[in-house]
C-alpha cells in the first residue's frame, strides 16, 4: 500500500466501498418504488439496515483496534443479514421482480463474502500481532505509562 493510499484511509477498503455502492443503489433505485404505505415500515427499516452496513465497517475501521474492528464488523454482518431478510420480504410482497431480486441477492452475497474475508483478515492480523508482540499499523500508538 502506498503512502497516498494510507492517507485516504477508509476509501481504500474494498468492503466499505462495495457496501457504500450497494446502499446507494438500494436507497436510490429500489426504496423509492415501494408503496407509500410502506414508507414508515419496510422502507424505513430497509434504509436503516442497508446504511448500517458501511457505517459499522467505518466505525470499526476508525477505532484502530482489531477487537473493535471485529466487533463492528460483526454488527455490519448482522445488518447485512437483516438486509437480506428485507430484500426477500420485498420480493415476496411483490415490490421487486425476480430479475431485480436475483441481481440484488448476488450483490449481497458478494458483499457477504468480502465482509467475511475482511473479518478473517482482522482475526489473522490480531493473532499475528499478539503472537509476535509487534505493533501493527492498524493499531494506534500505546499510551505511555506515567
Amino acid at each position: 500500500m502506498t503512502q497516498r493510499e494510507k492517507d485516504k484511509g477508509l476509501e481504500t477498503l474494498q468492503v466499505w466501498r462495495r457496501a457504500m455502492d450497494f446502499a446507494v443503489k438500494v436507497c436510490r433505485t429500489i426504496l423509492p418504488r415501494f408503496p407509500e404505505d410502506e414508507k414508515w415500515a419496510l422502507t424505513a427499516q430497509f434504509r436503516r439496515s442497508v446504511q448500517s452496513v458501511p457505517a459499522n465497517i467505518a466505525e470499526g475501521y476508525g477505532r484502530y483496534s482489531f477487537q473493535e474492528g471485529l466487533r463492528f464488523g460483526y454488527i455490519a454482518r448482522g445488518s447485512l443479514e437483516e438486509v437480506y431478510t428485507q430484500l426477500t420480504l420485498a420480493f415476496e410482497l411483490g415490490y421487486l421482480n425476480k430479475v431485480e431480486y436475483d441481481v440484488l441477492v448476488d450483490e449481497l452475497q458478494n458483499l457477504r463474502h468480502l465482509l467475511n474475508g475482511y473479518l478473517a483478515y482482522l482475526k489473522k492480523r490480531q493473532h499475528e500481532v499478539r503472537d509476535s508482540d509487534v505493533e501493527a499499523e492498524y493499531l494506534v500508538d500505546p499510551i505511555p505509562n506515567p
